[in-house]
């Protein structure tokens, strides 16, 4: 008998236990104490109830017991953003909020299975801070991380990518573009022509910069571009020493995107391959079978409903509202900065 059979008897052994240690003492409590029929026929509803909790308990004990898995998957795939799909209800493809894929990878850190973390990425980038969030917790997983690029692994993909300790792509995938952009409407001549006037009544210099019904002054355009250029400065920084590349080198790029086969030859990633060829390359870094396992967000029926009924919300009152003046309450800034 194989361990891995082994270990699934004994996991459904050790629930049948739990399942009939739960009935002896529900039927005890709930239907043989109770005088009344009325009183016994509760006691079973109460009884089934309590078997189902006591299955589920130990099943989510067993299943990190006797679990076969080696190394831990989580995926960022689509645009970056904080919350992802999470309001959605149903759910919409695409990549779960960052806060959902940094709890994923803490999850799998604090798994006693866990030996390794692969990172499959497939993403435009997006959002700075959160971008910046995933690869902070890949840096501070507790053993071997790669991150493997799928179709696309651009901009905040790639900040993500460089926490890892190695990336591989394949020879087709799309890899690169280190740089940042800061984008806003400008609506101003618009405005004008509709008879639109801009008011706002601020308190410091450049709390109303960005604002798309006001054109932007030379000191506003230099304030907004240095944002950008601190930015990217600090990519540059990320990427040089996830890498160990020269800064200078990584600047080179001029933010271009590169296949594979040359984001391969300029040191952007360190092996080229499917995903066969990446797991053995995490066997050879464990000396273990690369047995994976899917880590996905944790969230239930309630929590969906609570953010789609969020979501409504925002749209119908303070989302459209923002959108209608222009101004993000959080910065006075309505550029959106993104990798």
């Amino acid at each position: 008998m194989t361990d891995s059979t082994t270990r699934s008897v004994l996991a459904v052994v050790a629930l049948v236990v739990a399942a009939a240690v739960a009935a002896v003492a529900g039927y005890l409590v709930f239907v043989w104490l109770p005088g009344d029929s009325l009183a016994r026929l509760l006691g079973v509803v109460l009884t089934i109830g309590l078997v189902a909790a006591a299955v589920r308990l130990a099943g989510s004990v067993l299943s990190s017991r006797f679990a076969d898995y080696t190394v831990a998957e989580v995926a960022v795939e689509g645009p970056i953003t904080r919350d992802g799909d999470a309001g959605g209800f149903p759910p919409s493809p695409g990549s779960p909020g960052a806060d959902d894929v940094v709890d994923q990878i803490e999850r799998a850190d604090d798994d006693p299975n866990t030996g390794a973390l692969l990172v499959k990425l497939n993403t435009p980038g997006g959002q700075i801070v959160p971008s910046e969030d995933i690869r902070l917790a890949a840096e501070r997983f507790d053993g071997p991380t790669v991150g493997y690029a799928t179709d696309t692994c651009a901009s905040g993909g790639y900040a993500i990518a460089v926490g890892c300790d190695e990336l591989w792509a394949r020879e087709g995938s799309v890899v690169g573009s280190i740089g940042v952009i800061g984008s806003r409407p400008n609506v101003h001549e618009l405005a004008d022509r509709l008879g639109v006037s801009y008011e706002q009544f601020t308190a410091g210099e450049y709390k109303d910069a960005g604002v798309p019904l006001k054109e932007v002054s030379p000191d506003e355009r230099a304030y907004l571009q240095g944002i950008v250029d601190d930015y990217y400065d600090q990519f540059v920084a990320d990427v040089a020493e996830g890498r160990d590349m020269d800064e200078e080198t990584v600047r080179d790029t001029e933010a271009r995107v590169f296949l594979g086969t040359e984001a391969y030859d300029r040191g952007l990633v360190d092996g080229l391959g499917d995903r066969e060829a990446v797991l053995d390359r995490v066997e050879e870094l464990t000396g273990t079978e690369a047995v994976v396992e899917e880590f996905t967000p944790q969230r239930g029926l309630m929590t969906r409903l609570r953010g789609g009924a969020s979501a409504v919300a925002y749209a119908l009152g303070a989302g459209v509202a923002s959108r209608v003046a222009g101004d993000d309450p959080a910065t006075g800034l309505d550029v959106r900065f993104r990798r």
